[in-house]
């Protein structure tokens, strides 16, 4: 009963079909138990998947690196990192006021409250992001990186110069033909800032040995969708068009960006596609992408992670980044995962990197699966027992897996 544009062909020809069967046919009253686990066991309110991830690709040269065993069971330490940030909000008023009130305006609409709840979701990122880059463990990068910057000109939405910093490790300086990593950070595509990701960005930069170019590209809802992702792919159309003058390779331009920067990712990826211009891009890797409007659909059948953002999720989508949600909505310059067959098979090759307990885990396994049905995705990697925002944590199990992987990348795919 969900949108039939982000589904699988298979799935797409015969949902009508199955509309007829379950609501028809075999439904006593459908209204009355379309939330029910008697008609649809996938709404039971307690499950346990265990799944299996493994490519077996025939039209891409996949490599098949990672095979991870999934067990349905969260990390410990995640777990316990998890009851700590629970016992600090309840030990705070001020948190726990500005945390109901967020709640409290993801179900207003208005303008106003609006702009209450992106000034209060911003303010709310802040101390986590803080403290993020304060982390010990991640001051190696700054000294073994040289920072510069660069800006983009551009005039998709008035005339602005999208500003890009660059991180490059201290061994490559000299270098001419280095592997570029154009990178777009998280945050919803509203809220956080390059300068926020560059100490995680300048380690990345030494674990892979690459070029990153982190581009601050400009946040929703100040910036509605498709102009905060046309910035980002003018960034990557810079640094192709200037790669001699950058030392860069042309022919190893990597794309990349986590959860709101995976979905700005993947917009690129669509006018990539649409304007034929996929070999300016070796690979593509979205992490924990925002993909799909699945947080619209009957949060029974979510998991519990899914379920637990979802009315966020709507907002965000909805409110802030839609210039018109009503029009945009089948439109995969909003949900990237809503792309054709035909686009898809334009892809860059991809590797889509998630966590088993993410909040986005369900809309990018199908648009892995839509990737790999077109020839173009090259691996699924699900880190175990990890969160959202555990892959990033330093110290944790998680993020050494996490780091472990893009170092494989980086050797396997990037360089080879």
């Amino acid at each position: 009963f969900s949108d039939p544009l982000a589904m699988t062909l298979e799935e797409r020809k015969s949902h009508l079909g199955m509309r007829k069967v379950w609501g028809d046919l075999i439904a006593a009253d459908y209204e009355q138990q379309k939330t029910s686990p008697h008609l649809f066991p996938g709404k039971a309110r307690k499950q346990w998947y265990q799944r299996r991830v493994r490519e077996d690709m025939s039209r891409v040269l996949s490599k098949n690196l990672f095979d991870f065993k999934l067990t349905g069971v969260m990390d410990d330490e995640v777990k316990a990192m998890e009851a700590q940030f629970e016992e600090m909000m309840k030990s705070s008023p001020e948190a726990k006021a500005m945390a109901d009130r967020i709640k409290e305006l993801e179900l207003k609409h208005d303008e106003d409250s609006n702009k209450e709840y992106i000034k209060l979701l911003r303010a709310a990122t802040e101390p986590f992001m803080k403290s993020f880059g304060e982390n010990e463990a991640l001051k190696f990068g700054a000294e073994q990186t040289i920072m510069t910057t660069l800006t983009v000109p551009t005039s998709h939405d008035g005339e602005f110069n999208v500003p890009v910093e660059v991180y490059t490790p201290k061994d490559l300086e000299n270098e001419t033909r280095r592997a570029a990593y154009v990178y777009a950070h998280g945050g919803g595509a509203v809220a956080c800032s390059a300068a926020d990701v560059r100490p995680g960005l300048q380690c990345a930069a030494v674990h892979m040995d690459v070029v990153v170019f982190n581009v601050d590209y400009r946040l929703a809802p100040e910036t509605k969708c498709p102009n905060n992702i046309k910035d980002f792919y003018e960034a990557i159309k810079f640094v192709s068009k200037n790669a001699e003058s950058l030392g860069i390779d042309p022919a190893k331009i990597v794309i990349s960006g986590e959860s709101g920067g995976g979905y700005i990712t993947l917009g690129a990826m669509v006018l990539l596609a649409e304007n034929n211009e996929t070999d300016l891009v070796k690979l593509a890797i979205p992490s924990i992408p925002m993909v799909d409007d699945y947080c619209f659909s009957d949060p029974l059948a979510m998991t519990v992670e899914e379920r637990k953002s979802h009315m966020a999720m709507r907002k965000v989508w909805g409110d802030l980044i839609a210039a018109d949600y009503e029009e945009q909505k089948t439109s995969p310059y909003l949900f990237p995962g809503k792309a054709s067959e035909e686009l898809l098979e334009k892809f860059p090759p991809t590797i889509i990197l998630e966590a088993e307990f993410d909040i986005f885990i369900t809309e990018a396994s199908r648009l892995a699966n839509r990737l790999r049905r077109a020839g173009r995705l090259l691996e699924f990697f699900v880190n175990p027992g990890a969160t959202h925002v555990s892959n990033f944590i330093p110290g944790l199990k998680g993020n050494k897996v996490w780091i472990d992987t893009l170092k494989t990348i980086a050797k396997e795919y990037i360089h080879s």
